[in-house]
């Protein structure tokens, strides 16, 4: 039997305004933000405003439009950055290496010869603001 989504993990309590975070992007589909243990400078985290646990319970047309989120964010990212790649990661339970149960894409932009950091540690929450404010500054105006 899958799993069910539970609505107050923390990025349901994010989406609620319950808990703080350093947005990036929002509209009625999606909502990009600074992941406060990031692996890169810049690394975000894009979700759906759907609850959805994972890949696989998403409707169909809820994941088409958040892809046009994530590519969106991404290029922002890329822009502010000035990033020689970028990494997109997406987990699905936790023999996937899901920890948290809202469906939710990590965006991490990335420079030749720089590794990511090992996962776990808080960034500072100024450097956070100001990197959210450099993505959104480098946003363009998202057309579907």
């Amino acid at each position: 039997m899958a799993a069910v989504y539970d609505p107050n993990n923390i990025f349901g309590k994010i989406l609620r305004g319950e808990i703080p975070a350093h947005k990036v992007y929002e509209d009625d589909v999606a909502l990009a933000f600074m992941d406060i243990m990031p692996r890169a400078e810049g690394h975000v985290l894009v979700i759906p405003k759907e609850g959805a646990r994972g890949l696989l319970d998403v409707s169909s047309q809820t994941l088409g439009d958040l892809m046009k989120r994530v590519q969106h964010v991404a290029r922002a990212i890329e822009r502010a950055f000035d990033a020689d790649g970028l990494t997109l990661h997406q987990f699905n339970e936790s023999a996937g290496g899901q920890v948290i149960y809202h469906l939710h894409f990590h965006l991490l932009p990335r420079w030749d010869g720089v590794a990511l950091r090992p996962p776990g540690t808080m960034a500072d929450d100024a450097k956070l603001a100001e990197q959210a404010k450099q993505i959104r500054d480098a946003m363009e105006p998202f057309e579907d």
